[in-house]
């Protein structure tokens, strides 16, 4: 039991942790327009700007940080947090003698930015 043992407590020695990489990738040149295919129009996501977060159609393959990287060369603006969605193929109805078919499989990033920082589209 650990209230009445007879083991002495031992100091734990501070340990250095690392908390996170560089949380910015850079991009070869051009890659940042292949990681971030579009911005990403949708009602909800036009609400979130004005809370400073932004949604874009991005490769699957995009990393966090690749993803930070892009948004850095091509808007100029550091992202304060990135998150990745990945959104599965549908099935959808046709209106051909085939009957259904199915949407392609996507994925989206929110882009959190700092309070103040803003991205224009237009």
């Amino acid at each position: 039991m650990a209230i009445f043992g007879t083991k002495k407590k031992t100091e734990k020695k501070d340990k250095v942790v690392v908390r996170h990489r560089a949380r910015t990738a850079p991009a070869a040149d051009g890659a940042a327009h292949e990681i971030i295919r579009a911005p990403w129009f949708s009602e909800k996501a036009l609400i979130s700007t004005d809370k400073g977060v932004y949604t874009f159609a991005v490769s699957p393959r995009a990393t966090k940080a690749s993803i930070a990287g892009a948004i850095k060369e091509i808007y100029n603006v550091e992202p304060r947090q990135v998150r990745i969605v990945n959104l599965p193929a549908k099935r959808k109805a046709m209106r051909t003698k085939r009957g259904t078919g199915t949407r392609a499989a996507r994925c989206k990033a929110y882009v959190y930015l700092n309070a103040g920082d803003s991205i224009q589209f237009a």
